[in-house]
C-alpha cells in the first residue's frame, strides 16, 4: 500500500524551480507527493481541497495564475488543515521565513530547506525549532542543503553522534566562490594572479554574489560553521559571536557599491601578495576555512596555509571539502564535492523530503 504525503513549495527561484523539475522526474515509487501549493513572493498556486497541482507545465500556471502572494500566517493556516501529512520546502533564504518554523513544527508540518538563516541566527530561534520538533506530534525537521548543498555533511554528522561517536573537530572550505578565488589565486604551481583579477574573474562567471562583499566579508562560511558546531553540541550564539576574517580591507568596507568594490581592490593586492607569497616560501598554499574545535569550544572562519599534501592545496574549482575528525575517525573522515549550484542544493532537499516522507507518509 502506497504512502502519500502533501508538499507546499515556498520558492520557485533556481533552486526552487529545480527542485521542483526533480520532483516531477522522479521514478515513481510507494510514496504519492502530492504538491498543493506553490507559492512566491509576487504570485501563488494553491490546490482545490487538496487535490494534488498538475506539475507538467507548473511554470507557466504560475506565471498566469491570478492569485496573489499569501502571508505566511495564511499558508500555515491552509497547510494545518491537510487531511494528509504535509512537508514544507522552503527554497528561500527568507529570514521571516525562518523566523516562521516554530510555529509549523508545532503544527505538525514537516520542512526540509535549504535556508541557512533557520539553523544559524540566534541560537534561541536554533532550540525553538528543534524543541519543537521533539514535542509529541511535532513535524520533522531536515536542513542538509544549508551546508554543502547535496553534499552528505549534515545528516553523516548527525548519525555519527547519534551512534555514540564524539566530534573533536570539523575543518573545511564552505563557500564555493572563495574555493574558486584561493583555488585560482594560492596554487601549488606559483602564478603571478592578482587577487583582485581573481576576484573580478569569479564575479563574471557567476559565482559571486552581485556585491562580491556579500561574499568575502566571510559571514556565509560563518554561517555554516555555526550550523555544525551546533550540531557537535556548541552552544553558539550566532554567526557573529566568533571570530570572522574578512576580506574586505577596511577601506572597502563602506564604499558605495559592488562596482566601487571591484574598482579600488587592485590597490590591496600588494598586502594579499604578501600573505601568498609567505605560504609559497614555505610549500603551502592558502585557504578560506571554517573551522570547529569541539574540546576548546571555539569556532572560526579564517585564512589557513595548507601543505602541498594537504587534501584542501588540491581542490579545483569551486568545489566544497569538510574534514571531520572524531573518537572513531582519527584519520578524518572526508567529504568532497560540489557544494554550491542549483541544481546539487535541488537534490539535496529532494533527498530530505523523500526521508520525511518515509517517516510520516500516510
Amino acid at each position: 500500500m502506497s504512502k502519500s504525503v502533501n508538499i507546499a513549495i515556498i520558492g520557485a527561484g533556481l533552486v526552487g524551480s529545480a527542485f521542483i523539475n526533480q520532483l516531477k522526474s522522479i521514478s515513481p515509487s510507494s510514496i504519492n507527493y502530492n504538491v498543493v501549493l506553490i507559492a512566491t513572493g509576487s504570485k501563488a498556486l494553491i490546490s482545490k481541497e487538496y487535490s494534488p497541482l498538475d506539475l507538467s507545465a507548473w511554470d507557466s500556471s504560475l506565471k498566469a495564475s491570478t492569485s496573489a502572494a499569501l502571508a505566511i500566517p495564511e499558508i500555515l493556516a491552509f497547510l494545518s488543515k491537510s487531511p494528509l501529512p504535509t512537508i514544507l520546502v522552503d527554497n528561500t533564504s527568507n529570514a521571516d521565513w525562518a523566523a516562521a518554523y516554530p510555529s509549523f513544527v508545532k503544527s505538525g508540518i514537516s520542512i526540509a530547506t535549504p535556508n541557512k538563516k533557520a539553523f544559524s541566527s540566534d541560537l534561541d530561534l536554533w532550540n525553538q525549532i528543534f524543541d519543537a520538533s521533539s514535542a509529541p506530534n511535532g513535524g520533522l525537521v531536515y536542513h542538509e542543503a544549508s551546508v554543502g548543498a547535496g553534499l552528505p555533511i549534515i545528516n553523516n554528522l548527525k548519525e555519527q553522534i547519534q551512534t555514540g561517536d564524539k566530534v573533536e573537530s570539523i575543518e573545511g572550505i564552505f563557500s564555493g566562490t572563495l574555493s574558486y578565488i584561493f583555488n585560482e589565486w594560492s596554487t601549488i604551481a606559483p602564478n603571478d594572479a592578482k587577487f583582485s583579477d581573481v576576484v573580478k574573474v569569479a564575479k563574471e562567471l557567476g559565482y559571486t554574489e552581485p556585491d562580491p562583499r556579500d561574499d568575502l566579508n566571510g559571514l556565509d562560511v560563518a554561517r555554516k560553521v555555526t550550523i555544525l558546531a551546533r550540531i557537535a553540541g556548541l552552544e553558539v550564539q550566532s554567526p557573529t559571536s566568533f571570530s570572522v576574517h574578512s576580506l574586505i580591507p577596511k577601506p572597502l568596507e563602506s564604499v558605495s557599491s559592488g562596482a566601487e568594490y571591484l574598482e579600488r581592490l587592485p590597490e590591496f593586492d600588494d598586502e594579499m601578495k604578501k600573505l601568498k607569497d609567505e605560504a609559497a616560501s614555505e610549500n603551502k598554499v592558502l585557504r578560506f576555512i571554517g573551522k570547529v574545535d569541539v574540546p576548546t569550544k571555539t569556532v572560526s572562519v579564517e585564512i589557513g596555509k595548507y601543505d602541498f599534501s594537504h587534501s584542501f592545496a588540491s581542490l579545483k574549482g569551486s568545489d566544497n571539502v569538510v574534514s571531520i575528525k572524531t573518537a572513531r575517525y582519527q584519520n578524518p573522515l572526508v567529504i568532497q564535492g560540489a557544494g554550491a549550484g542549483a541544481e546539487v542544493t535541488a537534490a539535496g532537499v529532494l533527498a530530505d523530503v523523500i526521508k520525511v516522507a518515509q517517516r510520516v507518509g500516510a
